[in-house]
C-alpha cells in the first residue's frame, strides 16, 4: 500500500527557474565549449562537418534540460515505470527494423536524426530503481523477494542490448545498476553471492557468450603490441597521440596523429587523445577537472534531497555520468579494454548528447523540487 503526505515543496515557474543548479548549467557548457573546439579541430578547421551539428544539437538540448528541471518531480516519479517500459519497445524495435552500422544493429533512424535507444534505456534503469527503492519498505531491503524487480529492471534491457550487439553498453547498464541497489542499501551478502556467480560464469561467457571480435578486444587489451596493425591499432595509435603530447601539448590544431589520420574515431571515441594531443597534460588535467567539477556538483545535489527518489535518482545518474567519463578515458589510455563508450558533451553524437542532458534535467529536477513529498510506503 501506498500513502499520500501531505504536499510539500511547491514552487511557482518563476521560483523553479530561478532555484535552477546556473552552476552546474555553466559547467556543462563549459565542458561543451571544449567538445566544439575538439571537434573543429578534428575536421581540420570545418565547422560545417562535426562542431557545427553538434552546436545545434546542444542548444535545444539546453532548452530540454531545462524544461525538464522545471517539471514537478512528483511527474517523474509516476512516470518512472512507462518510461522504463517505453525504452523496453524502443530496444524490441531495434532488434526489428534498427538501423545496421558498424557491424551492428543499435540505431533506429528517424530521418533528422539516429536514435540509439540503448542509451536512454540508461536513464529509465536508473528511474526505475530510484522509485522501487524509494517505496520499499526498509524492512523489506534484505528479502531476496525483493531482488525479482531490481533484476528484471537491469536484466531485461541488457538481455536486449546484448543482442544488437553491444557488449560495453550492456556492462555500464549493469555497472550502474548493480551501484544503485548497492546505494539503496541491499545487504553486501547479495553483491558477494552474485559476484561468486558472475566468476563461475565467466568461463561459458567467454566461450559460448561473446563474438569473436570482443574477444579480440579483450586480449589485445593485455597485449596491443601483439596486433599493432590490426585489433591493436586503435589503441596503439592513441597512446602514441597522448604520449606525443606531452606536459603542454603541441597546440591546437597542430596534432600530427590526428592531421594525418593515424588517429581512428578521433570525432567519437578517440576525442580525448585529440584533445591530450594538442593540449598535453595540462589540457587533459583540465577537461579532467571540468569533469570532476561536475560529478561534486551531482553529489550536492543528491545528498541535499529530502525524499529518497531524489537521492537515489541524482546518485544513479551521476553513476552513469562517471562511467561515461571513467570508460572513455580509461579506453583512450589503455587502461580498459576498447568499447563504444563516448566522452559526454566532447565526443561526436546526437543520442548520447541528449541522454546525458536529460539525465541532467532530470537531475535538476531533484533538486529543484528537493522538498516535494512524494507517496511513501506505509512501513519504514
Amino acid at each position: 500500500m501506498v500513502s499520500f503526505r501531505a504536499h510539500g515543496g511547491r514552487r511557482s515557474i518563476g521560483a523553479r527557474f530561478i532555484a535552477l543548479n546556473w552552476g552546474l548549467v555553466i559547467l556543462i557548457a563549459a565542458m561543451a565549449g571544449i567538445g566544439f573546439a575538439a571537434l573543429y579541430s578534428a575536421a581540420s578547421g570545418d565547422w560545417s562537418r562535426w562542431a557545427g551539428p553538434q552546436f545545434m544539437r546542444f542548444v535545444p538540448g539546453l532548452f530540454i534540460m531545462i524544461a525538464i528541471a522545471m517539471v514537478d518531480i512528483k511527474f517523474w516519479f509516476f512516470m518512472a515505470w512507462p518510461i522504463w517500459i517505453g525504452g523496453i519497445v524502443l530496444l524490441v524495435a531495434v532488434e526489428v527494423m534498427g538501423h545496421i552500422g558498424m557491424g551492428a544493429q543499435r540505431w533506429i533512424d528517424l530521418g533528422f536524426m539516429k536514435l540509439q535507444p540503448s542509451e536512454l534505456m540508461k536513464l529509465a534503469v536508473v528511474l526505475a530503481l530510484a522509485r522501487y527503492y524509494h517505496l520499499l519498505p526498509k524492512a523489506q531491503l534484505g528479502s531476496f523477494l525483493s531482488l525479482g524487480a531490481p533484476l528484471l529492471i537491469i536484466g531485461l534491457p541488457v538481455l536486449l542490448v546484448m543482442f544488437q550487439p553491444d557488449l560495453g553498453t550492456s556492462i555500464m547498464i549493469v555497472m550502474a545498476g548493480v551501484a544503485m541497489m548497492f546505494l539503496a542499501g541491499v545487504s553486501i551478502w547479495f553483491f558477494a553471492a552474485g559476484a561468486g556467480l558472475a566468476a563461475v560464469a565467466a568461463p561459458l561467457f567467454w566461450f559460448f557468450g561473446m563474438h569473436d571480435y570482443q574477444k579480440r578486444r579483450v586480449l589485445t587489451f593485455f597485449d596491443p603490441e601483439s596486433d599493432p596493425l590490426g585489433a591493436g591499432y586503435h589503441i596503439t595509435q592513441s597512446k602514441i597521440a597522448i604520449g606525443s603530447g606531452g606536459f603542454g601539448g603541441k597546440g591546437y590544431m597542430e596534432g600530427s596523429q590526428s592531421r594525418l589520420n593515424f588517429l581512428p574515431e578521433k570525432q567519437t571515441d578517440f576525442i580525448f587523445t585529440l584533445w591530450a594531443e594538442e593540449w598535453g597534460f595540462v589540457g587533459g588535467m583540465a577537461l579532467l577537472g571540468v569533469i570532476a567539477a561536475i560529478f561534486v556538483y551531482g553529489y550536492w545535489i543528491a545528498f541535499h534531497c529530502r525524499h529518497k527518489f531524489g537521492h537515489l535518482l541524482s546518485l544513479g545518474l551521476m553513476i552513469n555520468f562517471a562511467l561515461y567519463a571513467f570508460v572513455n578515458i580509461g579506453m583512450v589510455m589503455g587502461l580498459l579494454p576498447v568499447v563504444g563508450a563516448p566522452l559526454p558533451f566532447v565526443s561526436y553524437g546526437g543520442t548520447s548528447m541528449l541522454a546525458v542532458m536529460i539525465g541532467f534535467g532530470l537531475m535538476m529536477s531533484a533538486w529543484v523540487h528537493r522538498e516535494r513529498a512524494l507517496p511513501r510506503a506505509d512501513m519504514d
